[in-house]
């Protein structure tokens, strides 16, 4: 017999051996001893109250064997023979893409124009230290996409656009500690994603895939609106039938190569504003009602905000706690800043973006010159802007919160992780009066709902711009672009995901799409 249940376990009880097993037995009115096994569906923290309870999902097995293995498995074939899709793009999207291509018989030749995971690693140093930005190969492009280096964040609320749970399981299959399958807020970390995607390259590549980097689409030849070859920066041109376009939200040169072709763009609505910095220990002590040091049981705290501000919303966007910010450009003379956390979370620090919701339809009347392309302009002038005030390098323009908030430029900046540097701004005039003014009172609002988080020992820092795209990419009801035949949209450059998850479940729809008919 199996039963599910739902436990709840005091923080001082956490710590006892069997515990899990005991209550399972007292809430099932079974002897202990009948019972075979206990295994955590689910586990998630109850901090609202002084007394934090874990709570707990599990399966109870009574006198039956638990299984040792998972009911997912991922039967890949070789596919070197097989008819060909091509992939523009190896973030989370096309790595899926290619892996479901694979498991249905077809050959994936994936294009990606920054580098490999170990090389990519150059480039951001050299971001961080010497303020160059290759760009090809940064914090966004390259191997892995965004999510290698920034976090690697496995929320999703996309829980009808496919199976969430195969997305997990197949980052547990190369590599992924199986704890993201139990937890609320599942998390692989940015030290231990770069495996996690080495694992699926050598996966594909193994069943006869073929991954070509550093290899930049810079033109698609299309004769009677359908799709018939990729042209790469080199010269080169690939014959390609089928093409899946998971570029991701910041490849800002395929929607003006796709705009100067006419082929259909839409403008969208998206989020931008600033990341704020605290440290650690705050963030804790508001949410785990605690003086002092954390609980070594309990994770570094983490915060979710929302807040209306003049028929706009205000709120938090990829929390990190015990994390980094990163500078996130991907040309030279902008600045853009994002956020991770390693898989332990234990840096000092606590980021989260605060952003501001754009309606690319009412708020940006004055970059209606840009047409579909008003958003992606509204978007790069807001990172110059940062760039120019930073000192016209990767140093970012911060403030003190309450400064900005009061509305004056700070004499000093607290201590923080963006390891460019910071430099003094007055972020509360130099901000867009749309964003910056209703920041302002987010701020203010946001230290109503949690007491301590309004403090002048956290920094804000400028700016959060990449939280999505401001363009989509339309398709019909089967993937396929309207007008082309044979290009398939897919993902957050397209506009159809919003982080890991949702871009791998995007990814594998796209390929099943795909290859009907070929």
């Amino acid at each position: 017999m199996i039963k599910e249940i739902q436990l709840r376990v005091p923080i001082s009880e956490e710590k006892h051996e069997g515990i899990l097993l005991k209550k399972a037995a007292r809430v099932l009115r079974v002897e202990p001893k009948t019972i075979t096994g206990v295994k955590v569906l689910r586990k998630s923290i109850d901090a609202r109250k002084a007394k934090i309870i874990f709570n707990y999902k599990v399966a109870v097995y009574i006198k039956e064997k638990m299984p040792e293995t998972s009911t997912y498995s991922f039967k890949y074939k070789d596919v070197s023979k097989a008819k060909a899709v091509h992939i523009i793009g190896f973030g989370p999207a096309g790595m899926y893409a290619a892996l479901r291509c694979i498991e249905l018989g077809f050959k994936p030749i994936v294009l990606e124009r920054g580098k490999n995971v170990q090389d990519r690693r150059r480039d951001l140093k050299a971001i961080n230290q010497d303020h160059f930005v290759n760009e090809d190969s940064n914090y966004c492009f390259g191997e892995g996409g965004a999510g290698t280096y920034s976090d690697g964040k496995l929320y999703t609320r996309s829980l009808k656009r496919g199976d969430v749970r195969r997305i997990f399981e197949n980052l547990v299959y190369h590599g992924a500690t199986e704890q993201i399958l139990i937890d609320a807020h599942p998390h692989i970390g940015t030290n231990k994603l770069p495996k996690v995607v080495q694992n699926i390259r050598e996966t594909i590549l193994k069943h006869g895939g073929e991954i070509h980097f550093e290899s930049r689409v810079t033109d698609f030849v299309v004769k009677n609106n359908k799709l018939n070859a990729i042209r790469l920066k080199d010269e080169t041109e690939m014959p390609a039938d089928r093409v899946i376009l998971a570029t991701g939200h910041s490849a800002r040169d395929i929607y003006y190569l796709l705009h100067k072709k006419e082929i259909a763009l839409e403008a969208k609505s998206f989020a931008m504003g600033v990341r704020v910095e605290h440290p650690q220990h705050i963030i804790d002590s508001i949410q785990y009602h605690c003086k002092g040091k954390r609980d070594e049981l309990l994770p570094a705290a983490a915060y979710s905000l929302v807040q209306q501000v003049k028929g706009r919303g205000v709120y938090s966007f990829c929390m990190c706690p015990g994390g980094f910010i990163v500078p996130a450009a991907t040309a030279n003379g902008e600045i853009v800043v994002n956020g991770m956390s390693p898989s332990k979370r234990n840096n000092l620090y606590a980021n989260s973006g605060i952003v501001v919701e754009i309606n690319v339809d009412q708020d940006l009347r004055k970059y209606e010159k840009f047409g579909v392309l008003k958003g992606l302009e509204y978007q790069k002038n807001l990172e110059k802007l940062a760039f120019t005030a930073g000192g016209r390098t990767q140093t970012a323009p911060a403030q003190r919160l309450t400064d900005f908030v009061e509305g004056k430029l700070s004499n000093t900046l607290n201590d923080c992780s963006y390891q460019p540097g910071l430099k003094s701004a007055p972020l509360h005039s130099l901000l867009p009066k749309f964003i910056g003014g209703r920041l302002r009172t987010g701020f203010s609002e946001f230290g109503k709902k949690m007491k301590g988080y309004y403090t002048e020992e956290a920094n804000i820092v400028g700016v959060e711009s990449r939280t999505s795209s401001p363009v989509s990419i339309p398709r019909k009801e089967n993937l396929e672009h309207p007008q082309i035949e044979g290009l398939f949209p897919c993902g957050e450059g397209g506009g159809y995901a919003g982080g890991i998850v949702s871009a791998a479940m995007d990814g594998e729809r796209c390929a099943e799409s795909a290859i009907v008919g070929l």
